[in-house]
């Protein structure tokens, strides 16, 4: 392809980028660098074995939705070039689309336009009280800090056993700090965590790292405001988050303990049931027990914590708590014939009820549509492949061992359900179905009893 026709495909490009609306971007950004991605992967010279075309598309669009949902064993089939190629793709997808590239212009010009403003703020859902410029910076300061940390942290880990090199031991440092950071749950051992299930060091680090990310960009910035005294308080959305992440991740841990753990010992159980509701929860992905072999109760339970989530604007994926919530409230003021919508005696806005109205109907419809599907192609449990769709959505990572046995429907399912949770379910529908005019006619009233 010769430079002019380049300059007018950039060219072209560029304008498209200009006058469509932020969620077309979004949408059109991720999918770029997931085909960008894929067509690097098939390259030969990243493989120490040969794979399936669907399978590199399977893996660089769960690299880039930080899922972690892995058909082939990633240590086996790609090499370091290959195993570096898909950490750069987790990483560009945790720290988001536009993130770093604002980031470099607010270093270079100090300015941030109305076109980056928008796409930030379709990709994150930002409260008026934090600014994109504070957002953007403390999100970058932020993630390169506690990945550092995290590596350090791993290799101090992984030093302790001799089964790895001093390169490997370094190599798989960092590649797990990103990892848990990104919350994408990928990891270069054959079978995740499982070998380090008593080891509380490792499951520290990683649970400091996911919950880090998980909470999200917002609710660090508002914490770093509140230290540096630049507010009084913080806001109404990190105490939701902060109270309902607390609250389901300590149901979940006992549900676990309770069901799971033997009656001799549900003491020295509480750290692996600890870790599986956290990793559920912030949708890292890594686990510490083989999910296949856990019960239908826990499974379950597993499935609504990563049908929830975390935190918006950060790098868990799910409903977000901030929707529950929403939608808790709703149910909480028709019941009591309140004629606001309040929780915790703060009025939600109708615009945020709303866009939570509108994600937890989509969200759930999509999780519906997709298992009603698979059930035709998979020959597998329905309880299965629910949990496979729920964390592919979720962008979660965890399966109960059924992801390598998928049909290529199954697969190419799964494929479209990690990007669509990591573009967001409401952005793609504001994509798809968008109008450029107003459409509304004049209509006539109609009454609906529900």
């Amino acid at each position: 392809m010769s430079v002019p026709i380049l300059k007018r495909f950039f060219g072209s490009y560029k304008r498209f980028q200009l006058t469509s609306s932020p969620q077309i971007n979004l949408v059109w950004g991720f999918f770029l660098y997931t085909l960008f991605g894929f067509l690097l992967l098939m390259l030969p010279f990243f493989h120490k074995e040969s794979v399936s075309i669907l399978n590199h598309l399977f893996t660089a669009t769960s690299a880039i939705s930080t899922t972690g949902l892995v058909t082939v064993d990633i240590y086996n089939t790609y090499n370091f070039g290959g195993q570096l190629l898909v950490m750069v793709l987790f990483q560009m997808g945790g720290i988001g689309y536009m993130t770093l590239t604002t980031y470099y212009l607010l270093l270079t010009t100090q300015k941030l336009t109305r076109w980056h403003s928008s796409v930030i703020g379709a990709e994150f859902t930002i409260p008026k009280s934090i600014k994109i410029r504070d957002f953007i910076k403390s999100a970058v300061v932020f993630t390169v800090i506690m990945e550092f940390l995290g590596a350090i942290a791993f290799y101090v880990a992984f030093s302790r056993y001799d089964n790895m090199n001093l390169g490997e031991t370094i190599w798989f440092s960092i590649f797990h700090s990103v990892s848990a950071f990104c919350t994408a749950g990928f990891s270069l051992f054959p079978n995740s965590f499982e070998s380090f299930r008593n080891d509380g060091f490792i499951n520290a680090i990683i649970s400091i790292l996911a919950i880090s990310g998980s909470l999200g960009f917002i609710v660090i910035t508002d914490l770093w405001y509140r230290l540096r005294k630049k507010t009084n308080s913080i806001s109404f959305t990190t105490k939701i988050v902060l109270i309902g992440f607390l609250v389901l991740l300590t149901l979940g841990t006992l549900l676990f303990v309770l069901k799971e753990g033997a009656n001799d010992s549900r003491i020295s159980f509480l750290l692996p049931s600890f870790f599986q509701a956290m990793t559920s929860m912030t949708t890292v992905g890594f686990n510490t027990l083989p999910i296949g072999e856990l019960s239908l109760p826990v499974l379950l339970m597993i499935i609504f914590l990563m049908y929830i989530g975390a935190s918006p604007s950060g790098t868990a994926g799910g409903l977000k708590i901030t929707t529950l919530t929403a939608m808790l409230a709703v149910l909480k003021s028709r019941l009591t014939g309140q004629k606001q919508i309040t929780f915790l005696y703060r009025k939600i806005p109708f615009e945020r009820l709303y866009v939570a109205t509108s994600t937890f109907i989509l969200y759930t419809s999509i999780i519906f549509l997709f298992t009603f599907l698979l059930s035709f192609t998979e020959e597998q449990a329905f309880e299965k492949i629910l949990f496979e769709v729920a964390s592919a959505l979720g962008t979660v990572g965890l399966s109960t061992g059924i992801t390598g046995e998928l049909s290529n429907f199954g697969k190419i399912a799964i494929t479209v359900l990690m990007f669509l949770g990591r573009v967001g379910v409401l952005t793609f529908g504001f994509a798809l179905l968008e109008r450029r005019k107003n459409t509304d006619v004049n209509s006539v009233s109609g009454d609906l009893a529900v």
